[in-house]
């Protein structure tokens, strides 16, 4: 299905977008990433492969390929439970936290994870509820945490608990998510989310597990992710800007410049990037956002991020369709504006150290300054189409892949247009299907030209080693190359 704009949509599902009608109705609205949230199955599947289901039947419908991604829970820290079901922390008072199984009460509460008290110093701040009440270490052991309460509030039961100066000795993993891990590779997803990455070792436990069969993402919530971000996205297929427990975690001004230069980070590495949470957040209950968040959603537009994502919106909200719509009329209207253009090529990066960088750069100069229609790059892992896509060049980008696996995961990435193709041992009958792909796909007409990139031999991935500029007429294609 081809979209008239470049960065790419991801909705999540949930209560609000699980029946067929509504996915399908999604992914015309501008849907291209399907998110299932692993936080809410509690264990129980059945609703995520039903999900899954109605996905691949849509992409079977439409023949149209649609990347799904997984995102796994992660470690959830949380306060037990409160014998009044919650209490009122004063600012200045004192408050305990413990391993103590009892009730809790306007002292103290359980926090049953001693990994964090073996992690704690005095002056550490504790973060509950999303950062609503903040809590200072004043003494701590092995087993407990007195704390003075620095912004009071309302604690209840089992609240988040966000520990942002410590590096805690915690695997990405649970046990519920290596579990989630292996029942979604298992049913075939894209690529999969790892929330809670601290460090790179975390990323390739789950590579291990996942052994080839999706993508990893991982997602950068925590200040120690920050600071280790470049070898955390080398050890990465893509990356997320979660945005709720990053500005938990930090004070809310440093995101923004964080976000941005993660985004140019993950462009220059021809890796796709995600920014995410609270987009469209009034979008849950109006069928209009406020103008603030459409400028939010711009900005990750403007910058070059890959895909924007939509959480409760689509997946708990009231207008799901509509917040889609919203996110694809707000990226056409950027994407048309000559700043954009401008800011994008400003900021392209000229990082070349290869055959196959310099086969992409010269097909977007060659694009840019002819009258060419459309760049069609042969791919077998998705990794020529990465690094045309990191090129943002202005006219569109077909890939064109035998591989299922590789067109859905392609999804997530700027401006890349997938199409499937047989299996080809010959270059001619490559710009043939380049040239049929560019016609029917409505990119050119038969007396257009397009590039044609690819890699000889066939089907080697990582051998992109050659570009032709050819006519989208076959009689043409034949005259000028025999045999």
């Amino acid at each position: 299905m081809r979209r008239h704009r470049n960065v790419k949509i991801v909705a999540t599902l949930g209560p609000a977008s699980e029946d067929y009608d509504t996915i399908r109705a999604l992914h015309e609205a501008g849907a291209d990433v399907f998110r299932l949230n692993m936080s809410h199955s509690d264990g129980a599947h059945e609703g995520i492969v039903e999900k899954h289901r109605i996905i691949r039947q849509v992409e079977k419908d439409l023949n149209s390929p649609i990347a799904i991604l997984a995102d796994l829970q992660g470690p959830k820290l949380r306060v037990g439970t409160f014998a009044k079901g919650e209490e009122d922390l004063e600012n200045g008072a004192s408050f305990r936290l413990d391993l103590d199984q009892k009730e809790g009460d306007v002292t103290r509460v359980c926090l049953p994870h001693p990994e964090i008290f073996a992690a704690l110093e005095p002056g550490a701040k504790l973060l509950v509820n999303d950062g609503k009440i903040r809590l200072k270490v004043t003494e701590c052991g092995k087993d407990f945490a007195e704390c003075v309460v620095v912004a009071g509030g309302t604690i209840s039961n089992r609240k988040g608990v966000n520990v942002p100066d410590v590096m805690l000795p915690l695997a990405a993993l649970s046990e519920k998510d290596r579990a989630d891990l292996e029942f979604v590779c298992q049913l075939g997803i894209d690529w999969l989310a790892l929330s809670f990455v601290q460090r790179p070792e975390d990323v390739q436990e789950a590579r291990e597990l996942c052994n080839g069969r999706a993508a990893i993402l991982s997602k950068i919530e925590k200040p120690s992710a920050v600071e280790r971000f470049n070898a955390i996205l080398a050890a990465s297929d893509g990356i997320m800007v979660a945005r709720g427990d990053l500005g938990v975690e930090l004070p809310v001004q440093n995101v923004p410049p964080i976000q941005k230069r993660l985004v140019r980070t993950c462009r220059a590495a021809a890796k796709p990037v995600i920014v995410a949470t609270q987009m469209l957040e009034s979008m849950i209950e109006s069928p209009m956002p406020t103008r603030a968040e459409v400028s939010d959603v711009a900005t990750a537009i403007y910058e070059g991020a890959d895909a924007i994502m939509l959480s409760a919106e689509s997946a708990a909200g009231s207008y799901p369709i509509e917040a889609v719509t919203t996110m694809d009329n707000v990226a056409r209207e950027v994407e048309d504006d000559p700043t954009y253009t401008q800011i994008i090529e400003a900021s392209r990066k000229a990082t070349r150290t290869s055959v196959a960088d310099g086969i992409v750069a010269a097909a977007r100069e060659i694009a840019e300054t002819t009258d060419i229609k459309a760049i069609c790059c042969f791919t077998q892992s998705g990794t020529t189409a990465l690094l045309t896509a990191r090129e943002r060049p202005r006219v569109p980008i077909l890939a064109l892949s035998s591989e299922m696996d590789t067109a859905r995961r392609l999804g997530l990435s700027w401006g890349v247009n997938c199409v499937l193709t047989e299996k080809l041992e010959r270059f001619k009958m490559a710009v043939i299907n380049a040239a049929r792909a560019a016609r029917t796909q409505g990119y050119a007409s038969a007396l257009d030209q397009i590039v044609v990139t690819a890699g000889v031999p066939f089907n080697v991935p990582g051998t992109t080693n050659i570009l032709r500029v050819a006519p989208c007429q076959e009689s043409l294609i034949y005259s000028h190359e025999r045999g």
